[in-house]
């Protein structure tokens, strides 16, 4: 009996089997390629939350270094010396930015506004609304914005570049605390000016829709007024004040928390002085909420609701 000789595999054949070699071992590979970027994520994720946590905590350790000073220095002379300087810059300089943001809001406000009152027929209440919404809440957050982004910035790259020509290492040589000598004027002069530009934002706002609503809209004068002396009560301006407290301390530790500890080189200072705007407009917009929240919690419990019509 005689055996046949096998075949050789035909080149059809073996073409197809290499095809499959192929397509196995690419499913292979993108079996891998996909959990190692799900791995990548993973870790990139968690490298950022753990950075953050980090520079959180330090934050709260470099605020509370500075208020071990702050009741000790508050009282003396040198403080408020290094100070002075601090609150021409923030006060005196941030004013027309201030002013000219309060009045364009305040005009918006009116004019937005006018429509819906009169027809609802509460047009002469108008300065209730624009005033209210100033006082309350768009004086103190778009003052510490505009404190953020013109004050902020400046303390931030001041510090920075201090600490990148290596000056505040000097004065730990020297035996200086650099958050007593550095920290708290730049504190106090944002704490304590604060409320005042706001004070100016909220008043140049009124007078700005007064003169929309009795120059454009034929509105008498004395009802504006009238309805905004009867709404606006003490606890309304109390809100807005403590609220730019708030903010005014919040955007002075921001600012020199990121000039502190901004990375070497040009770039670091600039990257913190835009670190610096932006957590300090984030920080002012959450604070506004919890604060927001609790005081017209605390007024309901006095007082109870109250209708503005």
């Amino acid at each position: 009996m005689r055996l046949d000789a096998p075949r050789a595999p035909s080149a059809r054949g073996a073409v197809e089997a290499a095809s499959i070699v192929k397509r196995t071992r690419s499913g292979k590979d993108a079996s891998r390629g996909s959990r190692g970027d799900a791995i990548n994520v993973f870790s990139f994720v968690g490298s950022q939350v753990v950075t953050s946590l980090g520079a959180f905590g330090q934050f709260w350790v470099f605020a509370w270094h500075m208020a071990v000073w702050l009741l000790p220095d508050a009282p003396r002379r040198r403080t408020w010396s290094r100070a002075m300087p601090l609150f021409y810059e923030v006060g005196n300089r941030t004013l027309p930015v201030i002013l000219i943001t309060g009045m364009f809001v305040g005009l918006v406000l009116a004019v937005q506004s006018y429509d819906q009152l009169k027809a609802a027929g509460f047009e002469e209440r108008m300065g209730v609304l624009v005033t209210l919404s100033l006082v309350k809440e768009l004086g103190p957050v778009l003052a510490g914005v505009m404190l953020a982004g013109r004050i902020g910035g400046a303390l931030t790259a001041e510090l920075g570049t201090m600490h990148v020509t290596e000056q505040i290492d000097a004065l730990r040589v020297m035996g200086v605390d650099p958050i007593r000598h550095l920290v708290l004027p730049r504190f106090l002069a944002c704490l304590l000016l604060s409320p005042l530009l706001t004070f100016f934002c909220d008043l140049i706002g009124s007078i700005a829709g007064w003169v929309i609503a009795v120059g454009l809209k034929g509105i008498p004068s004395e009802p504006y007024w009238f309805f905004i002396a009867d709404a606006v009560e003490w606890w309304d301006v109390a809100t807005g004040l403590i609220k730019s407290i708030i903010f005014g301390g919040a955007i002075g530790l921001i600012a020199c928390y990121k000039g502190f500890t901004c990375r070497p080189g040009a770039e670091g200072v600039g990257r913190a002085c835009t670190e610096a705007f932006v957590v300090s407009f984030i920080a002012i917009l959450a604070t506004d909420f919890f604060i927001a929240t609790l005081m017209q919690g605390l007024y309901k419990t006095i007082w109870g609701f109250r209708s503005l019509i």
